[in-house]
């Protein structure tokens, strides 16, 4: 899966999020999307996703040299936000069961691995979500997402609510986790994108 951007931009009524940018995201590459809290990162991560049109520019998806609709990317990516919602009605079992109803496992991965990775107690699987803690919550957005089969593999500020024992967690997770995927995290945390070869600087599209 490859991503290109010809003159993209995106602007909120009469302001410009960013503009003019020129890029190519290649499969088996892991990005970062870096800039201060609200420079636009999210803004262009949605782009990406397909969730918001771009104000200018062409956007193309390409798999196996054949392009994409972009109604159809959405069969392709795996997300994990703070603003992406769990459903908390949902047992923790529950809520496995449900996502993995419309995204297949990961290549090694099934719900016994993704429990091992949790690694919560036993009885926390029949618990609500919605007694978690923040950073349960986290974990099991991640999890989700990193765990799933897709060639896309968005993660915005993976590491909010997570300690430092999380952070690593995380870390260990996305390294078991990205192979012959394109990776493209939202970041201006240095810890979180430790394992990114390539960055685009959000503030040299302003």
């Amino acid at each position: 899966m490859n991503i290109t951007l010809q003159d993209i931009g995106r602007r909120y009524n009469r302001e410009w999020i960013f503009r003019h940018i020129d890029y190519t995201f290649s499969v088996q590459n892991r990005y970062a999307i870096l800039g201060p809290n609200g420079s636009g990162k999210s803004t262009l991560i949605k782009v990406l996703m397909g969730s918001l049109t771009p104000s200018e520019g062409k956007l193309t998806y390409q798999v196996g040299g054949n392009t994409l609709a972009v109604e159809d990317i959405y069969q392709h990516i795996s997300m994990a936000a703070p603003y992406v919602e769990l459903i908390e009605e949902f047992t923790l079992n529950e809520l496995i069961a449900f996502h993995f109803q419309f995204k297949s496992y990961l290549p090694g991965m099934d719900e016994t691995a993704i429990k091992e990775w949790l690694g919560f107690e036993k009885h926390i699987l029949d618990k609500e979500i919605r007694y978690f803690s923040s950073g349960m919550k986290q974990r099991v957005k991640l999890v989700l997402a990193c765990c799933s089969s897709s060639s896309l593999l968005f993660l915005d500020e993976p590491t909010s609510n997570l300690d430092k024992a999380g952070e690593q967690w995380y870390l260990q997770l996305l390294e078991a986790c990205s192979k012959d995927r394109l990776v493209i995290i939202g970041s201006n945390q240095e810890h979180e994108y430790a394992i990114c070869n390539e960055y685009l600087e959000i503030m040299d599209y302003k």
